[in-house]
């Protein structure tokens, strides 16, 4: 698949790209990306909730009423689970969610993830810039040009660069990754994804190796 190489002005340079089969145009499975982005949420959960038993409650152990006779339940102390205020039956602990997932899976997945996108035609490849100052207004205006100010967006970058970073970074629709951090999460979860030249090189050089 051939895409037209874009300034970040949105104005073709007259230079063209050919987009990897093997990392672009491969069929996608549903079932990888479902494991990938289920591992990626997982692995975000702090797992700290916690409720407290009846023996980890402040109160009297002493019996409340008679064991029988009563026509109620057989409760003893205030910390009973079946009194207001008393201990919570079988509540949650703190627990680690997080789950282990094989490095071809999660390349099968990613792979899938930027398929849809090229099937989609939802990928726009543009020269390597820099700005010169953060400005969220330069990086709404590159948006525009782009033709891409109307859904989320996810600009790849090759490495990290704060000006660009602290430019989008107020944009709600907006997002900046680096290669090394892309996920199949973010792939899926926007509407376009812009890549630079030396993003998508270093895509395909890992995807494909």
């Amino acid at each position: 698949m051939k895409l037209n190489v874009l300034n970040n002005k949105g104005e073709e340079t007259g230079k063209t790209v050919t987009l990897n089969d093997a990392v672009f145009g491969i069929e996608p499975n549903d079932h990888a990306i479902y494991l990938d982005v289920k591992q990626h949420m997982a692995n975000k959960r702090q797992g700290t909730h916690k409720t407290k038993e009846r023996g980890e409650v402040a109160g009297s152990t002493r019996k409340l009423i008679r064991q029988k006779g009563s026509g109620g339940a057989r409760r003893g102390s205030a910390k009973s689970p079946v009194l207001v205020g008393g201990g919570r039956i079988f509540g949650p602990k703190p627990r680690d969610y997080s789950f282990k997932l094989n490095k071809k899976v999660k390349a099968l997945a990613r792979k899938s993830a930027l398929s849809y996108k090229a099937k989609d035609n939802s990928i726009i490849v543009i020269e390597d810039f820099s700005l010169e100052a953060p400005k969220t207004k330069d990086f709404v205006s590159m948006l525009k040009d782009l033709k891409v100010d109307q859904g989320k967006t996810l600009l790849v970058l090759p490495g990290s660069n704060e000006f660009i970073y602290l430019s989008a970074r107020n944009l709600p629709k907006a997002d900046v990754i680096t290669t090394s951090g892309l996920n199949t999460y973010k792939i899926m979860d926007t509407v376009s994804l812009v890549l630079t030249e030396r993003s998508l090189e270093m895509i395909e050089k890992t995807l494909n190796a």
